[in-house]
């Protein structure tokens, strides 16, 4: 038992280590993160009719953007993963959980040049996500690996479980890609989806890029309501649709200054 609190106190006196560090503690360390221990690593097992990728990554066309895509692409993440609307139900922006979310470009991508944007990209907020950093920060500050990254696919995965609410991850994530249950979520959803986890009061959530349909052969749903306008793959297949795309089309990540290597592009 001592041994075993010993070990914890160890890990969580890294990660406010890693917290206060900020973005430096990507430059210090340069191995990319790992998953956690193959028992926690994933509650989707590998199934026969499974998509498979080295890397898996998005690509999202922001000239094929709306506002009607922005809705369609989050409401079909939001309803099937019982993500809770606090402020439709209860006015309550402070406490809103995000998935995918629009957002102005200048706001998403603070560190490009927006002196001269194209009117389509001053007046159509983007989508933004998690990253699925191939070296993600979150991952490295988690005290309980309840964030890990997938040694198989490269997706940035959560046990809620293992999750203790110390928002380490909020803080080590440069992308505000995470929501904290500051209430208990069930109130706040219309209709709950029977077959994905339902979190609790406490908890942090984040896009998991629909681990549970890659399982089961299917693409993210944001993708598959973005008519076109996203694109999903991966990356390490030089002869996959992403790859081409990017060989082909100049395109972004958010904050590459950071050393994190996003898993979501962006061609603008």
């Amino acid at each position: 038992m001592e041994n075993s609190r010993r070990s914890f106190l160890k890990k969580a006196g890294y990660s406010i280590l890693g917290v206060g560090a900020g973005s430096l503690l990507i430059g210090v360390i340069p191995k990319f993160a790992t998953a956690a221990p193959e028992q926690t690593a994933s509650k989707y097992k590998s199934r026969p009719e499974a998509l498979k990728a080295n890397r898996w990554g998005m690509i999202i066309d922001t000239r094929k953007i709306n506002r009607r895509i922005n809705r369609n692409m989050q409401q079909a993440c939001h309803r099937i993963h019982n993500v809770p609307d606090h402020v439709g139900k209860f006015g309550a922006k402070n406490h809103e959980i995000k998935w995918i979310w629009p957002t102005p470009f200048k706001n998403a991508f603070i560190s490009q040049d927006a002196q001269y944007l194209s009117d389509h990209l001053k007046n159509t907020e983007i989508p933004v996500l998690c990253n699925h950093c191939a070296n993600p920060p979150c991952v490295r500050v988690c005290p309980t690996k309840a964030t890990f990254k997938r040694e198989s696919d490269g997706l940035v995965l959560m046990d809620y479980h293992r999750c203790i609410g110390c928002r380490f991850c909020m803080a080590g994530c440069p992308y505000g890609a995470r929501s904290f249950n500051y209430r208990d979520p069930r109130p706040a959803i219309e209709n709950i989806e029977p077959n994905f986890t339902l979190r609790t009061i406490g908890v942090v959530e984040k896009c998991n890029f629909c681990a549970e349909r890659i399982a089961r052969g299917e693409i993210p749903a944001c993708v598959e309501a973005s008519n076109g306008a996203s694109v999903f793959g991966d990356l390490d297949d030089a002869s996959s649709d992403i790859r081409k795309m990017l060989a082909e089309q100049y395109a972004i990540t958010r904050k590459p200054e950071l050393g994190t290597y996003p898993s979501v592009f962006y061609i603008i």
